[in-house]
């Protein structure tokens, strides 16, 4: 079951929704690449794991690490008597959270185990000034760029912070987009400044792009549109979605009137 929108959905955008949107992308871009890759290559999907103190809510409401405790009285000193309980506190135990971000790999099985492409689907944290998340992909993400591997980004997020490798001012001239992918070849010739993008506005459908092994072997097609098909409908996101709410990213007004009026024509907004 497709979502009611012909492209991305931007209600999928919503934080709360977003770890299980990313997990299920991730997880059906590698299958689908298993599809159609030659036999010596594997798309796997791997994971980023890193800790961070609670602050500001990336994902809100996501899940609650604080716990409100009652200690027993404590005898302590005071002047007036020798042997004194304190007034209880409360106890606040806060635990770091753990963010995990997954992406996928696709590796050359022959003649040695390496991975020849990486598939980055941004997240909020990615996309989230000073963030731990942040620093750490901006950090991989020069890692790959001075590799020989490819480098393909994809985000389906309106806000936040322009994170893609490609400036945002070389694009800002010449595109339009609410979505954009961009594939950075590690093939000598296209290593230095060279960027294949792809830009989506909110009423296109996702592009069929295409995924570079390793040299010499031709480019095999990803269909983004499908793999986000597959994702709405493995994960009953037309039970979870409240399409009678207007949308969780701010839209241009145009685009808010033509979202409105596509989810009443189905009968999904009031």
């Amino acid at each position: 079951m497709a979502g009611p929108f012909p492209g991305m959905d931007p209600y999928l955008e919503d934080p709360i929704l977003w770890r299980g949107v990313h997990r299920r992308l991730a997880t059906n871009i590698g299958t689908m690449l298993n599809s159609v890759l030659p036999a010596r290559y594997v798309a796997d999907v791997n994971e980023r794991l890193y800790v961070t103190q609670p602050g500001r809510d990336i994902y809100p409401d996501v899940s609650v690490d604080e716990q409100f405790l009652v200690r027993e009285p404590v005898a302590t000193y005071d002047t007036k008597s020798r042997s004194s309980p304190c007034d209880p506190p409360y106890v606040l135990a806060v635990r770091p959270d753990e963010i995990r971000e997954a992406y996928v790999e696709v590796l050359s099985l022959k003649p040695e185990r390496r991975v020849v492409t990486v598939i980055e689907i941004l997240s909020p944290s990615n996309k989230t000034t000073g963030s731990d998340g942040r620093k750490l992909y901006l950090q991989k993400q020069q890692e790959v760029l001075a590799s020989e591997v490819h480098l393909m980004e994809i985000d389906l997020l309106h806000g936040g912070e322009h994170t893609i490798a490609v400036p945002y001012e070389r694009l800002r001239g010449s595109l339009q987009w609410d979505y954009i992918v961009s594939l950075h070849r590690g093939d000598e010739g296209w290593r230095f400044g060279n960027y294949e993008v792809w830009a989506i506005l909110l009423r296109q459908t996702l592009p069929r792009a295409s995924v570079p092994p390793a040299d010499g072997d031709p480019d095999v097609v990803l269909d983004l549109q499908d793999a986000l098909d597959r994702c709405y409908d493995e994960g009953a996101y037309h039970r979870q979605v409240n399409y009678h709410s207007d949308p969780p990213v701010t839209l241009s007004p145009e685009d808010l009137e033509w979202a409105i009026s596509l989810l009443k024509g189905k009968g999904l907004h009031e």
